[in-house]
C-alpha cells in the first residue's frame, strides 16, 4: 500500500523503545507504517462492517497502516497494555475495552453507541456513535407508515454489555410519549439467547406477543431478535406481517438467510463511521488532538422486506394463507397444500382470495416465487438455472417465460439493469456524520 504525502510529517513516537526500531523497507523509510491494533468483535456484522469502513479509508487514501486483529475476539484485550504499534481504534461498546484503555498511552479513536445522557460516553477521547435516537425512530415511523396502529419494541435483558440496547428503549419510550401519554410503552426484554434457556425463552416470547393488540409493528434491536419475534411468529401461526409486522436493526445478511419471511432491517451507517474513526486517528497520527469530539452518524436507510408489507386484511384465511405461503413459496407448493394449511375447501379459499386481493392463490404464490428471483439476481454471482431451482421454478424456461410476461425482460436483463440501477446508486449515496463537538 503507498502512503499519504503528509505522513512525512508524522513525529516518533517517545513510548517506542528505542533499540528496536520498527523497520521499513528501503524504497519507504522516508514514510513510516503505522502499527495500528483494530479491537473488534468480528463476529458482529456491526463491528465487520465498521472495520470494512476502516479498510475502505485506508484504500482510497494513500495511508499505510499494518493493522492488527485478534483472530479470537475473546483474546483481544490480552496484552493490549503492551502493544508496541502507534494507536487504537477500539469497540467502546464492550466495558472491558473502555477499562482497559481508559488513560492509555497511544492515540484512541472510540466507536459505539450514541447516549442521551453525556455521562454515558468516554472522557477524553474522540468518539464516533451510531445516532440510535435516529435508528429507531427511522423504524417507528415505517411501522407507522405501514397503517400499524400498534407499536412495540423487543430488547435485551438489562446488562453493562448491553447499554446500547437500553439506550434505543429510551429512544422507543421517548418516541412513544410523545404521542401516548396515556399508556406506557411496550418494551420487551426476553431472556438471554443461551441453549439452556432457549424453550424458556421462545414461550415467554410467544406469550408477549399472543397479548399485544393487534395488529402491531415491533422493532427488534437487532436483526438477531428480529429472527426470535419471526420464529415464536411462525410457531405459533401468528400471520406476518398482517397481524405482527417486525423491523430490526442492522442488515445483516445472514439473518436474512436463516429466514424463512424476508426481514425488514434498518442500515446503520457502520461503514461511515469506520471511515470517520481512520481520518481521526490518521490526523492524531500526524499530532491533531481531539479530546471529547463526538460524532454521531445517521442511518443509511431501511431495507424493506416482506415482514413489514402490512396490508390491512378482513378474512384470517387470508392472512393465513399468505403466512404460509411467504415460508414456503420457494419448495413449490400447491394451492391444495395452502387450502389444507388454512383448513378450508380449494375452492372457498380462492373465492377468499378474489375477494380480497383480486388474484388466485396460485399467482400469489407465483408473486412470491417472482419477488425471490428478483432478489437473487440483483444480488449477483448466481446463475439463472440455480435461481430457478432455489425459487422453486420447474425449469428455467419457465422461469423465463414468468419474466418475459411479468417484467417483460429475461431473467439476465433484470440482473443487467439492478447492476446498473446499483452502480448508479452508490455513485451518488453518501452519509456523513453529525459533529456534536465536546459537551
Amino acid at each position: 500500500m503507498t502512503h499519504d504525502t503528509p505522513i512525512a510529517m508524522t513525529r516518533p513516537n517517545p513510548s517506542r523503545p528505542q533499540s528496536a526500531p520498527f523497520v521499513q523497507p528501503a524504497q519507504h523509510a522516508a514514510h513510516p507504517t503505522h502499527r495500528i491494533a483494530l479491537l473488534f468483535n468480528a463476529n458482529k456484522v456491526y463491528d465487520r462492517e465498521i472495520i470494512a469502513g476502516i479498510g475502505g479509508y485506508l484504500q482510497s487514501t494513500r495511508v499505510a497502516w499494518d493493522l492488527f486483529l485478534e483472530e479470537d475476539f475473546r483474546c483481544r484485550l490480552d496484552g493490549i497494555e503492551h502493544f508496541d504499534g502507534d494507536g487504537i481504534i477500539a469497540d467502546f461498546d464492550d466495558p472491558a475495552v473502555c477499562d482497559a484503555l481508559r488513560d492509555f498511552r497511544l492515540p484512541v479513536v472510540a466507536v459505539g453507541s450514541s447516549y442521551e445522557d453525556d455521562a454515558g460516553y468516554p472522557e477524553g477521547v474522540p468518539y464516533i456513535a451510531t445516532d440510535n435516537a435516529k435508528l429507531v425512530s427511522l423504524a417507528y415511523t415505517h411501522l407507522l407508515g405501514a397503517g400499524l396502529p400498534n407499536v412495540a419494541l423487543y430488547s435485551l435483558p438489562e446488562a453493562a454489555e448491553n447499554r446500547w440496547a437500553q439506550e434505543r428503549e429510551l429512544a422507543f419510550a421517548k418516541l412513544w410519549r410523545a404521542e401516548h401519554e396515556d399508556r406506557p410503552a411496550e418494551i420487551f426484554r426476553g431472556l438471554p439467547t443461551s441453549a439452556p434457556v432457549w424453550n424458556r425463552a421462545l414461550e415467554a416470547l410467544t406469550a408477549w406477543l399472543a397479548a399485544l393488540p393487534k395488529p402491531v409493528g415491533i422493532i427488534a434491536v437487532t436483526d438477531a431478535r428480529a429472527r426470535h419475534l419471526l420464529q415464536a411468529c411462525v410457531l405459533a401461526g401468528i400471520p406476518v406481517p398482517e397481524q405482527v409486522a417486525i423491523i430490526g436493526i442492522d442488515n445483516d445478511p445472514l439473518t436474512r438467510t436463516l429466514a424463512r419471511i424476508p426481514l425488514s432491517s434498518v442500515i446503520q451507517g457502520t461503514e461511515e463511521m469506520g471511515r470517520t474513526a481512520a481520518h481521526l486517528l490518521h490526523r492524531m497520527l500526524l499530532g491533531a488532538r481531539f479530546p471529547g469530539r463526538r460524532i454521531l452518524v445517521p442511518p443509511v436507510g431501511i431495507n424493506v422486506l416482506e415482514s413489514t408489507r402490512h396490508e390491512p386484511l378482513s378474512s384470517p384465511h387470508v392472512m393465513r394463507a399468505r403466512h404460509f405461503i411467504r415460508q414456503y413459496a420457494c419448495q413449490g407448493i400447491r394451492t391444495e397444500q395452502v387450502a389444507d394449511y388454512v383448513g378450508v375447501s380449494r375452492s372457498s379459499l380462492e373465492e377468499y382470495f378474489r375477494r380480497e386481493l383480486h388474484c388466485t392463490v396460485h399467482q400469489e404464490i407465483l408473486r412470491h416465487k417472482l419477488d425471490a428471483a428478483k432478489a437473487l439476481l440483483a444480488q449477483g454471482g448466481v446463475s439463472g438455472a440455480e435461481v430457478a431451482i432455489r425459487c422453486g421454478f420447474t425449469s428455467l424456461q419457465y422461469m423465463y417465460a414468468v419474466f418475459r410476461r411479468e417484467l417483460n425482460c429475461t431473467p439476465r436483463e433484470y440482473q443487467a439493469q439492478a447492476e446498473a440501477q446499483a452502480v448508479a446508486s452508490s455513485a451518488v449515496s453518501g452519509s456523513s456524520g453529525r459533529d456534536v463537538g465536546a459537551r
